[in-house]
């Protein structure tokens, strides 16, 4: 059983930092994908960071300014989000969920365990 428990977040100014912890259990990364993903009010959830050891691949909207990093002892993933912008303004969210043929999806539908999610609120 995974279990996702999330933490950070708040309302920063645009260009100021954040950084948003993910403590997991029940994850191995052989066996199963983790992401972050956000929603905006009425904007469909979307995938913006796939986790990966020592890293992660970021979403284009997000690349350059967002970060991964992770804490194998503390079984914590953190996203680091810099230069923060009003349009990153929405919940974020870590997931869990199976490889789909031994890769991990951008797709909310593929994730199965969901943290409580956070908001995020970035002014101009």
């Amino acid at each position: 059983q995974v279990q996702l428990v999330e933490s950070g977040g708040g309302s920063v100014q645009a260009g100021g930092s954040l950084t948003l912890s993910c403590a997991y259990s029940g994850y191995a990364y052989k066996t199963n994908c983790m992401a972050w993903f956000r929603q905006a009010p009425g904007k469909e959830r979307e995938g913006i960071a796939l986790v990966s050891p020592g890293g992660g691949t970021m979403r284009d909207v997000v690349q350059g300014r967002f970060a991964i990093s992770q804490d194998n002892a503390k079984n914590t993933v953190y996203l680091q989000m810099n230069m923060l912008k009003p349009e990153d303004t929405a919940m974020y969210y870590c997931a869990v969920g199976p490889r789909i043929e031994g890769f991990c999806a951008w797709r909310s539908d593929a994730y199965n365990y969901w943290a409580q999610g956070t908001q995020v609120t970035v002014s101009s």
